[in-house]
């Protein structure tokens, strides 16, 4: 069999965007943290795919502390500067989703596979919560890179973001050995429009709901279900 690639996207699908609302919880109380959090979580993406429309770009650093702002200013509240540094630097100590580490753990020693973290984050915003997380550093040399978007200047779903992935690995051309595993449908429908396989993670189980371009080329529940997956396509080769 030949090299299978797994493309994990990291927000969202390895770290659940929203733990923050604990950091925020701290300021506001926990109710009016869930808001926020989801608010927050809604302009940091909004505002990737307008900079991509608009052939414009922000590292997604300055994206998520703007978004954070956008988020304040819509709840009509205020936030000291020392105390968004502080909220800023929890995003890179979110939490895993329960099922990570220990699917991590399970694919780790397999030989065909090459697992790669695949993110808009910025290269120092990855290199912290993957290696800075408590959770995550044990596994952290599972992956055999940690792929930004920063280095080309744009965001998912842009294909150029996809085709830089597969450079990155040494696969361009070979598409359809690489597999996005995502838990974000945008995310998994621009590596579908580039011809990759995609594995949807669809943790609340309620399936796929896009209308905009392919369907996933697999729904899972959690990242459990990559084993079997790679070993139906063991099987089948």
């Amino acid at each position: 069999m030949g090299k299978t690639l797994l493309g994990f996207d990291l927000y969202g699908t390895l770290l659940s965007t929203a733990s923050i609302a604990r950091a925020l919880a701290e300021h506001y109380g926990p109710e009016r943290a869930e808001s926020m959090q989801a608010v927050w979580r809604k302009y940091q993406l909004e505002y990737t795919w307008r900079l991509n429309s608009m052939k414009q770009y922000e590292n997604f650093e300055a994206v998520t502390r703007k978004s954070l702002l956008h988020t304040l200013a819509e709840h009509q509240v205020e936030m000291r500067e020392e105390d968004v540094d502080s909220v800023m630097e929890a995003y890179d100590q979110l939490s895993t989703f329960p099922d990570v580490v220990p699917a991590l753990q399970s694919l780790k020693e397999t030989p065909y596979l090459e697992m790669v973290v695949f993110s808009n984050g910025t290269q120092r915003m990855l290199g912290n919560s993957v290696n800075g997380s408590q959770e995550l550093k044990s596994i952290s040399s599972s992956f055999s890179q940690l792929v930004s978007v920063d280095n080309i200047q744009c965001y998912k779903p842009d294909p150029e973001a996809y085709r830089h992935l597969a450079e990155c690995a040494g696969m361009a051309g070979q598409e359809s050995q690489i597999w996005l595993v995502s838990g974000n449908p945008f995310d998994v429908v621009g590596a579908r429009a580039v011809g990759m396989n995609a594995a949807w993670v669809d943790r609340a189980g309620n399936g796929w709901q896009d209308r905009l371009g392919s369907e996933p080329t697999t729904i899972i529940r959690d990242l459990g279900g990559l084993k079997e997956l790679l070993e139906n396509l063991k099987a089948h080769q």
